[in-house]
């Protein structure tokens, strides 16, 4: 009886082995045939695929291209160019505070900190404004912490923006405030900044502003220009800000590199500009942490609560570890921040006498760490072609500036530099110049 009820079972099991064999070898004649159909009707198909993709392309997404910064970057690396282009110092951060981020991790200050930022960097945020510019902030809720500036910016004009609405942005730009508004559905209007000093046009200005301007971007110390906006530049701006019911997003990222007495004015310490204005900053060029992705937002209540929604939904938070540091960073003594202007100050001399014995027409900055050069003596048809003979047969990358200009006609005989390098890299660079 055994046997016979073992040879059952063992029938039963064959059948369902060989059933299941034949199944899956069903499921892969299926499987080829279909991919035979497929590739059989893609040889009869249009061969334009960008084409017949085209659908799944934003709208907000084609009318701006990747960031130009960066692609000099890729270049530099493909020619083994002396990178002058993209703004990331070559030299190591302080001791302190990369020793501040290790002892973070080692410490297990590794998973989530509230979305909007720890408590001990809101609260380090908090005293470094009250201690050098007078600002007092609550932590609670006036401070959210986000990944870098960049998002900082794109979190604040998401929250504030409708589409439709007008944002004021002075030109050159930093490249980032062009897809910025163009993906929060906002309009731009364009100030120049002329030069050799960078100054805008007062009634130029005005006639930007309109009951649909939501909002000017700031950014000073500027970037790509150097100029540092003074504090009857300021109060103009503010002025037209109260009379039209409009924010001020101001980018400080390079607050503390400065030149040649110039001094750096929040504009949100003018007097009617408090709730008016949302100030956005990072620790990036300050501690030379530029891929740490560490920023923060100041605005009034009302403002931060939309941001902090914003800024939620992106990012969920910045790095809990690197908060930790960033605590360290802005408890750092006034004297890290005068040394940090000196020596910037110096590299920047050192650069403006390497690109005048290039040949380079420059405009002297008096804040952050890039220079604008004039290329039009050099007979090359535009920036872009400038730019690749840099890198290509002399050996250095810098930026063509028709990037940060709406037309880049404006631009096409201006490329940037920036001299945050080691002196050994601005040498290299030196040497390698002597080619033009």
């Amino acid at each position: 009886m055994r046997s016979t009820a073992s040879f059952g079972r063992g029938s039963v099991v064959g059948a369902i082995r060989n059933a299941t064999l034949a199944c899956v070898n069903l499921g892969v004649l299926r499987y080829y045939s279909r991919m035979a159909t497929i590739a059989e009707k893609s040889l009869l198909a249009p061969p334009d695929i960008a084409n017949r993709r085209a659908r799944f392309r934003s709208q907000r997404t084609s009318r701006f291209t990747e960031s130009v910064i960066r692609e000099m970057t890729r270049l530099a690396a493909d020619h083994k160019a002396v990178n002058l282009a993209q703004g990331f110092p070559d030299f190591p951060a302080p001791e302190i505070i990369k020793n501040a981020a290790r002892e973070a991790i080692t410490d297990d200050i590794n998973q989530y900190a509230i979305t909007w930022g720890a408590k001990p960097f809101r609260d380090a945020i908090a005293a470094k404004y009250k201690r050098t510019y007078g600002i007092e902030l609550d932590p609670e809720r006036e401070i959210t912490v986000c990944c870098g500036a960049t998002e900082g910016m794109m979190a604040s004009l998401m929250a504030v923006t409708n589409p439709g609405d007008e944002v004021v942005i002075f030109e050159p730009y930093y490249e980032n405030y062009g897809p910025d508004t163009l993906l929060c559905g906002a309009e731009r209007k364009f100030v120049k900044l002329r030069p050799p000093n960078w100054k805008f046009d007062r009634d130029e200005l005005r006639k930007a502003f309109s009951s649909r301007t939501k909002a000017i971007i700031l950014c000073s110390p500027n970037n790509p220009t150097g100029y540092v906006f003074e504090r009857e530049d300021l109060e103009y701006i503010a002025s037209l800000c109260q009379e039209f019911d409009t924010l001020a997003i101001c980018d400080e990222i390079y607050e503390h590199i400065l030149y040649d007495g110039a001094q750096h004015i929040p504009i949100m310490t003018l007097p009617g500009m408090r709730d008016r204005t949302i100030l956005v900053n990072s620790m990036s060029k300050t501690y030379a942490v530029t891929g740490w992705r560490v920023g923060w937002v100041l605005a009034s209540p009302d403002l931060s609560e939309s941001i902090r929604k914003v800024h939620d939904f992106l990012t969920v938070g910045a790095a809990a570890p690197l908060q930790q540091a960033g605590a360290v960073a802005l408890s750092m003594p006034d004297e890290y921040y005068t040394h940090l202007s000196q020596d910037y100050g110096e590299r920047r001399d050192a650069m403006l006498e390497m690109l005048d014995g290039a040949g380079f027409r420059c405009f002297r900055p008096r804040g952050a760490y890039y220079i604008i050069a004039d290329i039009s003596g050099f007979g090359y048809p535009d920036d872009m072609a400038f730019a690749r003979h840099l890198i290509e047969d002399v050996g250095v990358a810098a930026v063509p500036a028709s990037s940060f200009f709406e037309d880049p006609r404006d631009g096409s005989q201006l490329i940037r530099f920036c001299f945050c390098k080691k002196y050994e890299t601005l040498k290299e660079a030196q040497e390698r110049l002597r080619k033009i």
